[in-house]
């Protein structure tokens, strides 16, 4: 099996990216960040890579998407708590990003999410149970 999972996503503006996920609490590894990519620290084993659309674009031969007009990923993160959920998006409104939806409690789950200063969904979610038989 896998053993870190390293998700990768076009930025238009690198220092304001960053100092958007700062400003949430986030950290960045600075091994693998320089003026063009930034490594956020999302868990022990997890990360996003935030590249400069320049640099993104050196990775694919395909258009990239414009993430505030089209949907190009979901990322859901899990939580401990609901409490984290509902403290990181007002942490990441609170930075500039956009809250598009309300909560949604599903009794098992509870999400919420955010987009981040170029569009992205961050979708946020803690499991406090099993979800129901199918």
């Amino acid at each position: 099996m896998h053993k870190q999972i390293f998700i990768n996503l076009p930025v238009k503006d690198l220092p304001a990216s960053k100092a958007f996920f700062e400003a949430m609490g986030y950290a960045f590894n600075p091994q693998f960040t320089d003026d063009k990519a930034a490594c956020l620290v999302l868990g022990e084993t997890l990360y996003a890579m935030l590249l400069t659309e320049p640099f993104f674009k050196g990775f694919t031969a395909k258009p990239v998407v414009d993430a505030k007009a089209a949907t190009e990923v979901l990322v859901c993160l899990s939580c401990e708590s609901r409490e984290e959920v509902d403290q990181l998006v007002a942490q990441a409104r609170a930075a500039g990003g956009a809250v598009p939806r309300e909560p949604q409690d599903h009794g098992f789950m509870y999400a919420h999410g955010f987009e981040d200063l170029d569009g992205h969904i961050w979708e946020l979610a803690y499991m406090s149970g099993e979800p129901p038989a199918a």
